[in-house]
């Protein structure tokens, strides 16, 4: 259920409200919008008299339940209007959002070593990307696969940070290891396999930092918010959705499949702003390009691109993965389908030369 207040509703009075809803013995959630405010009642509120509330105050506008079973993630608990999510870096605050330039977060699979992953931080970051991605623990199908270098790996993303000023994402697969991640990571990201992990959920809920939610390879969206709900109900309202394909019959020509109609069916459905995963997605370096540009289309917020200065022998997905080169190229090619729908700005330019990469050091395994 939520209280919606009339536009300048003073607020000592939207305090008052929020007093007097208490008595209901649920907890009630200010949300400010730009115009109006919005009081979200979260609890047992189906015997609730909306008459009795609706009398509490004249300067309440509207008193609406809230029918999806995703109460916070829901667009109607923000009364239609969608959230940002502000995440601060060293190269100052990037924000995701419907109404904000598209955020590019690019980067390998795994940390490999220092000198891979510090050139690739300075070549992505000059090509237009404002977040690194590095996977330090990798969860993986096979038990005989690489798993990450752990914690030393870490270390690594945050001398990558120190050197480029890049926000970093990287993966939690433990809640034992979630302290020693927020030390370094921006957004702690939950990968594909955990997305329903809930007792992983209510510990990164408790943090305060950003939280990247994946979908899971068979979830159905609803399934998907409501594991966003976990994380919004332990407290940490800076929550984003990543769709990064999905499991579906065909697993000879893609890795997974690509549910592009997601974007449009969550704007419809929530406020938490949405990124795209191509690489993982599709599994082949050769159909991130098509499937960037139809994402920026169907109005991503956010892009999460695999680069590795050698695909070839990269120790975890290679396949999927462009070069250096490959990203400076498809960053060129997003500039104006980013411009032509006003997802574009001046930290996704590129500020080096094509092929700029080359003079760095080449990466030698």
């Amino acid at each position: 259920m939520i209280i919606v207040m009339k536009a300048g509703t003073p607020s000592v009075e939207i305090e008052r409200v929020t007093e007097e809803v208490c008595r209901y013995e649920i907890i009630p959630e200010i949300c400010q919008g730009q115009h109006k405010a919005v009081i979200g009642l979260v609890g047992e509120t189906a015997e609730i008299d909306t008459r009795q509330v609706q009398n509490i105050s004249p300067f309440i506008e509207q008193v609406i339940r809230v029918k999806k079973p995703f109460k916070r993630a829901s667009l109607e608990f923000r009364y239609g209007e969608h959230s940002e999510v502000a995440v601060p870096t060293p190269n100052g605050v990037i924000t995701f959002g419907q109404n904000h330039p598209l955020v590019v977060v690019a980067g390998p699979c795994s940390v490999e070593n220092e000198e891979m992953i510090v050139e690739t931080a300075h070549v992505v970051k000059a090509a237009g990307a404002q977040f690194l991605r590095g996977g330090a623990y990798k969860p993986r199908t096979s038990p005989y696969a690489f798993q990450g270098h752990g914690e030393s790996a870490l270390d690594l993303l945050a001398k990558a940070k120190e050197a480029t000023g890049l926000g970093i994402i990287t993966e939690v697969m433990d809640a034992a290891d979630l302290d020693k991640i927020v030390e370094v990571a921006d957004v702690v990201q939950i990968g594909a396999r955990n997305m329903q992990n809930f007792s992983l959920l209510k510990k990164v809920g408790a943090i305060g930092k950003a939280v990247l939610l994946k979908r899971g390879l068979s979830a159905t969206i609803e399934d998907w918010l409501m594991s966003a709900e976990y994380i919004l109900a332990a407290g940490n309202p800076n929550v984003i959705l990543c769709e990064r394909g999905i499991r579906t019959f065909d697993k000879q020509y893609t890795r997974n499949t690509l549910d592009i109609s997601a974007i449009p069916v969550l704007r419809s459905l929530t406020h938490l702003p949405i990124m795209i995963d191509p690489s993982h997605a599709t599994g082949k370096s050769e159909f991130v390009q098509p499937m960037v540009m139809a994402s920026i289309a169907a109005g991503a917020d956010s892009l999460m691109i695999e680069v590795h200065p050698n695909p070839a022998k990269a120790l975890s997905d290679g396949p999927q993965s462009l070069t250096l080169e490959g990203f400076e190229e498809l960053m060129q090619e997003m500039a104006p389908l980013g411009k032509f729908f006003g997802r574009w700005s001046k930290k996704n330019s590129t500020t080096i030369p094509m092929f700029a990469s080359q003079t760095y050091a080449t990466v030698r395994f």
